[in-house]
């Protein structure tokens, strides 16, 4: 490692006042789950409220639930819709008289539900074998659109399905068997099932058509769900986002097709109208007058981390317009609607650890910025094009739903669940700072100081690592922000080489260089941190979770800057991992090939460097984890043991690549109980041990002299 003469110019987000900080007490994880987490809004087709979902969690009892809420947009007329079930994905009927929902609140799974708004009960409208999900009303009301995982030669038909899946789950065999690639996928094996398009009468509940027939998933599997399909205005039409290529698991090249509807309920065959990009595009919108498909676009084949254009498909004459490119709009366009009047379009993109509101000019291409503010999760403008209603958290602040008037100006808040939460507790804020780089490039720092800072003092330090390695750290509320600063740690997040938000040549700069200039650029940032005169260069710690996770795996091997490190996740041999994962194009393009024709496998890999490992190391992964399968964790494990280097590793049996609430709760737990052995912080709330017996909320907690944990 080295020192540079480095310029950090230091910018405060949401940062509380020094007099009414020392009035709050500290973050605990428990205030995590005392959040209340607001959900996209969802605006009425008369404009006049605002529905949307709030997920709470009981950590005493293991237990969660999700309900709808509504909210007129000027934040008046708060009215709670349901309780206490998992009630999620609330769309309204297109006369706005009744609201669809997700529900699994019998022993039906999850189903469509209809609650009348002018008053009454919900009823379950489906009882579709294994459930549904993102269901879409068409523009008369008549039918619903939504996703079912499906048996092909079953299609529609819930008996066929019903049969299948019941003999496969009570029979005495278990096992699988596949002929292809993608044979398992995040968290779930294949068993012969395929998600699709379901048309649903919405009177009887009765599927009425499978819309995607075949042995494709219709619409494509996307992180974080999204825009898989929609309605024409007319309602002649819908547009489904799915990938036929044959193999599925080389290929990002999702396409859009259009299937005509009638009276029946189709027409065929589908027509894909994309077909000439074979890069991925997804998230349709149509026009309100119905003569345009804006959606989003990438032009490499493979590249899942490719630049995300904004492209805009002519039903009147087959053409494509691309809006946005890399020389008029060079960060990844996220999200996109059209306005009201179908003038113009409004977007959202990532753009240095934010996600601003643009709007572009469909006739003049103009692009103007509308509105900042922290980290945007669902936007919705209204029906009269003057308001937008979102969602928004940042790093001091929990996600509440806010409005702005569409041309810009001020901003509103509009709900208020976590005002109790904000005034008790110290959530800490975030400073950027920007740490100078090779070839002027500056690389974006978020700094969370902890409870009770005094600049005179001296804290330990925990640097963490994204993952991605394209996914940047943004202005968000998480509780990595907010956990290790309540026991007296500084946090860094830094976004190196490979983040996106700062130009698609960053991003596509760290292929085939998983070792090199974002290392370098990693330890300029550390030894800015270093050099800050309240951190204590002696206690400092790094974390990450997937590629964060293979970066500290890469640093056990090769630095002896850090006390302590955390890997959650993370890679560890490349070469195997090639051979392991589901998603065959994400290595072949950041590695740029497969393993036997490169060499980019070899050098970077964290288990050629074995010789290097002495930092105490925590390490945690997830038995159904496909994506980073966790015998990276447990091969990285081994040999820290092996070497007789201090370390430490939780499985968790049930949890993929993102575990769940509860299990995250234990995560932060043994995160602070290493930090603390390893760095000197403050001491986790729990015993580890007892946490893991499910004892920790036991009163009085047992006392049977063999804990061996802190």
């Amino acid at each position: 490692m080295f020192r540079s003469v480095l310029t950090i110019l230091v910018f405060s987000l949401s940062l509380p006042v020094a007099g009414i900080v020392h009035a709050k007490r500290a973050f605990e994880i428990a205030d995590y789950y005392r959040t209340v987490f607001v959900g996209s809004p969802v605006v009425s087709p008369d404009g006049r409220i605002v529905v949307f979902t709030a997920t709470r969690y009981e950590l005493e009892t293991g237990s969660s639930w999700t309900e709808i809420a509504s909210v007129a947009p000027d934040g008046s007329g708060f009215r709670q819709l349901t309780r206490g079930h998992h009630d999620g994905s609330p769309v309204f009927s297109p006369d706005g008289s009744q609201l669809a929902f997700i529900s699994d609140r019998d022993d039906h799974g999850a189903q469509i539900w209809l609650l009348p708004l002018a008053g009454g009960e919900a009823r379950r409208l489906t009882e579709f074998p294994g459930g549904l999900a993102d269901p879409v009303w068409s523009p008369d009301g008549s039918v619903i659109a939504a996703t079912a995982e499906v048996y092909p030669e079953c299609g529609a038909d819930p008996e066929c399905n019903a049969t299948i899946r019941d003999s496969v789950t009570a029979g005495p065999l278990s096992a699988y068997v596949t002929d292809e690639l993608l044979y398992r996928h995040w968290t779930t094996w294949r068993e012969g099932r395929f998600q699709h398009v379901l048309l649903i009468d919405a009177e009887t509940g009765e599927a009425i058509r499978d819309l995607t027939p075949g042995r494709w998933d219709s619409p494509t599997f996307a992180v974080g769900g999204g825009g898989g399909y929609a309605f024409s205005p007319d309602g002649g039409e819908i547009c489904v986002v799915s990938n036929h290529d044959a193999v599925a698991a080389t290929s990002t090249n999702s396409d859009l097709w259009l299937i005509q509807l009638d009276e029946d309920g189709v027409i065929e065959p589908a027509v894909t109208i994309t077909n000439t990009n074979h890069g991925w595009d997804g998230d349709p919108v149509y026009s309100p007058d119905g003569r345009f498909i804006a959606y989003r676009s990438q032009a490499k084949p493979g590249r899942e981390a490719d630049l995300f254009r904004l492209a805009v498909y002519d039903r009147a004459n087959g053409t494509v317009a691309y809006l946005t490119d890399e020389a008029t709009f060079d960060n990844w366009v996220e999200d996109v609607q059209w306005a009201p009047d179908g003038r113009s379009l409004v977007f959202q993109a990532a753009v240095e650890g934010r996600n601003p509101l643009y709007r572009i000019g469909w006739a003049d291409r103009e692009i103007s910025r509308i509105h900042e503010d922290g980290a945007l999760n669902g936007w919705s403008p209204t029906p009269d094009g003057k308001t937008i209603v979102y969602n928004r958290s940042k790093v001091g602040e929990p996600p509440e739903l806010w409005s702005v008037p569409a041309d810009g100006g001020g901003s509103r808040r509009i709900t208020e669940l976590n005002r109790g939460l904000e005034e008790e507790v110290d959530i800490r804020g975030a400073e950027v700072i920007w740490v100078d780089g090779e070839d002027d490039r500056r690389i974006q720092v978020f700094l969370v100081k902890p409870h009770g800072f005094d600049p005179g003092e001296k804290y330990p330090l925990i640097l963490n690592v994204h993952g991605g390695p394209q996914s940047p750290w943004r202005d968000r509320y998480r509780g990595d922000w907010q956990v290790y600063p309540g026991k007296g740690y500084i946090v860094a997040f830094p976004n190196p080489t490979g983040s996106a938000g700062f130009g698609q040549d960053i991003v596509d700069a760290i292929s085939c260089d998983y070792s090199g200039r974002v290392v370098d650029e990693i330890s300029l940032v550390t030894d800015a941190l270093a050099d800050l005169p309240y951190v204590d260069e002696k206690r400092m710690g790094a974390m990450g979770w997937s590629w964060g996770g293979y970066m500290m795996m890469w640093f056990a091997g090769n630095t002896d800057r850090f006390q302590a490190l955390a890997s959650m996740m993370g890679i560890y041999d490349l070469r195997s991992f090639y051979s392991a994962t589901e998603e065959q194009w994400f290595p072949a393009a950041d590695l740029c090939g497969p393993p036997w024709e490169e060499e980019a496998y070899v050098e970077p890999s964290p288990s050629g460097h074995t010789e290097g490992f002495s930092t105490p190391t925590l390490v945690i992964t997830g038995e159904r984890d496909f994506r980073v399968p966790y015998t990276q964790s447990l091969q990285f494990f081994n040999d820290l043991q092996l070497r007789e280097v201090p370390s430490r590793l939780v499985v968790f049996p049930d949890a993929g690549h993102w575990p769940g609430w509860y299990e995250m709760a234990f995560y932060y737990l043994v995160h602070l109980d290493w930090f603390h052995q390893w760095l000197g912080g403050g001491a986790p709330p729990w015993d580890v041990e007892l946490f893991l017996r499910n004892q920790a909320f036991v009163d009085p907690p047992p006392d049977d002299g063999s804990l061996g944990l802190h």
